[in-house]
C-alpha cells in the first residue's frame, strides 16, 4: 500500500511535465498547447481523486 501513496505525487509530476510542454508549445502551436493543458488538468484532478479514493480505502479499514 506504500507504494500507492507514492504513486499518486506522480500524477503531480506529470501535470508540472505538462505545464512546461504547454508552456514551451503556446506561441507555436496553439492547439497543441491545449491539449498539454488538458492533460494537466486531468493529472492534477487524478492526483485528488486517488488521494481521496485512498483514504476512503484506508478508512474502510479500520472499522
Amino acid at each position: 500500500m506504500k507504494i500507492l501513496s507514492l504513486l499518486q505525487y506522480l500524477y503531480l509530476v506529470f501535470a508540472a511535465l505538462f505545464v512546461v510542454d504547454m508552456s514551451s508549445k503556446w506561441d507555436s502551436d496553439r492547439n497543441a498547447a491545449y491539449l498539454s493543458l488538458f492533460f494537466a488538468v486531468l493529472a492534477v484532478f487524478m492526483f485528488f481523486f486517488r488521494k481521496k479514493f485512498r483514504k476512503r480505502f484506508e478508512d474502510r479499514g479500520k472499522l
